[in-house]
């Protein structure tokens, strides 16, 4: 167990400030772990958060508290380490949401996907009650961007985050939970085999220490490294004041790519998504295929363009078709007309009408050529 002056310091402040604490975390940062708590001892009028704070600094016993989570299988991460996910200091200097913001001073993981795998991850969220057709689409979707190497965030709670943590199993990828309390609670109750899954073969990761209970504001800071451990989010399903949407926001200000599938018009789950969208502040993606495009680099994981299905006529000579198209559909034209249009020589567009003529394509009439039946099939 690495039990340095800094790690312990900063595994103090974890058991006692809460998650996004502005103050504590922005002067742990600025001042670094060891410091931050002798100006806490030393000062005591830095204001009432914080005397708050510096008031529950004698019941803790930090080198207990990192014995007992090697115990539970949990390792505390901090900035400098090998480990530490540094896309999580891009919340150093932004501005707060819900009074939560900041790099946390450590986190707690279990489960031995190291977080500086994390670098090209995928966060998927959404609606706790979602719809049959929200979790498949977001388990389908964390599939297909797991099964092309991008571990997928979520948070393990009901509904999209779920479905997206089974998607991303099903295609044998890695995936990391993101919980509001302890490492080592299975948060919701009926998540607990799921949970014990990621923690055997994957990660599950708190800004809380182990033993730590779900609050609201912890959902609420929960939210920000999500964004900020991953490269895009994709919400699924989400109502207008889903807490998905909170996460969104964060990406947004993170720079990360916002992405939202649509869903029914009448879907009461699906009204946040359309406001993203509908707003610009999310791209619309249908398949895993289209995040993976928006998240390469320049040229990568560029998706097909959808087709329709293949006509007789698309099997058709180049020229053959160039002369089809031009070709009209009601009132018969003559060759020159046709030639024109095509821009071809009459000559051959002549030969070529009557091979097409020949084959079912079109037809002559006295005043020229039209369209036949075959040609719109």
């Amino acid at each position: 167990m690495n039990t340095d002056p800094e790690r312990l310091a900063r595994a103090t402040i974890s058991l006692v400030a809460e998650p996004g604490d502005l103050r504590c975390l922005g002067l742990t940062r600025e001042l670094g772990g060891v410091q931050f708590l002798q100006a806490l001892q030393e000062h005591p009028d830095l204001g009432p958060v914080l005397a708050a704070v510096a008031a529950r600094l004698a019941d803790v016993r930090p080198e207990r508290e990192l014995e007992r989570a090697e115990r539970l299988g949990v390792r505390f991460v901090i900035p400098g380490d090998a480990e530490w996910p540094v896309q999580l200091d891009d919340l150093a200097h932004l501005a707060p949401l819900n009074e939560r913001g900041e790099v946390p001073v450590g986190l707690w993981v279990k489960g031995p996907l190291r977080l500086d795998q994390l670098d090209r991850s995928v966060a998927v969220v959404g609606a706790r009650a979602s719809t049959t057709y929200g979790d498949q689409v977001a388990s389908d979707m964390a599939a297909v961007v797991g099964g092309a190497g991008r571990p997928v965030v979520s948070g393990a709670a009901f509904g999209i985050d779920y479905a997206a943590h089974r998607g991303a199993l099903s295609a044998g990828a890695p995936t990391v939970a993101v919980l509001a309390c302890g490492p080592d609670r299975a948060y919701p109750a009926a998540h607990r085999e799921l949970l014990a899954h990621l923690a055997q073969h994957h990660a599950v990761v708190s800004e809380s220490p182990p033993g730590a209970s779900p609050f609201r504001i912890r959902f609420l800071a929960r939210n920000r490294l999500i964004a900020a451990l991953s490269r895009g989010t994709v919400v699924v399903e989400a109502a207008v004041r889903s807490g998905a949407l909170n996460t969104t926001n964060w990406a947004e200000r993170l720079n990360r790519v916002v992405m939202g599938t649509p869903g029914p018009l009448t879907s009461v789950a699906s009204e946040g998504v359309h406001q993203l969208i509908r707003s610009g502040a999310a791209t619309l993606v249908s398949g895993g295929e289209e995040v993976l495009e928006l998240l390469g680099a320049a040229g990568e994981d560029l998706v097909v363009e959808p087709r329709g299905p293949e006509r007789e006529r698309d099997r058709l000579a180049i020229r053959a078709q160039q002369v089809l198209d031009a070709v009209p559909v009601v009132t018969p034209a003559p060759a020159e007309s046709i030639a024109l249009v095509a821009g071809l020589g009459v000559t051959s567009v002549r030969e070529m009408l009557d091979d097409l003529a020949n084959e079912g394509y079109v037809e002559q009439l006295p005043v020229g050529w039209r369209l036949a039946e075959r040609a719109h099939c």
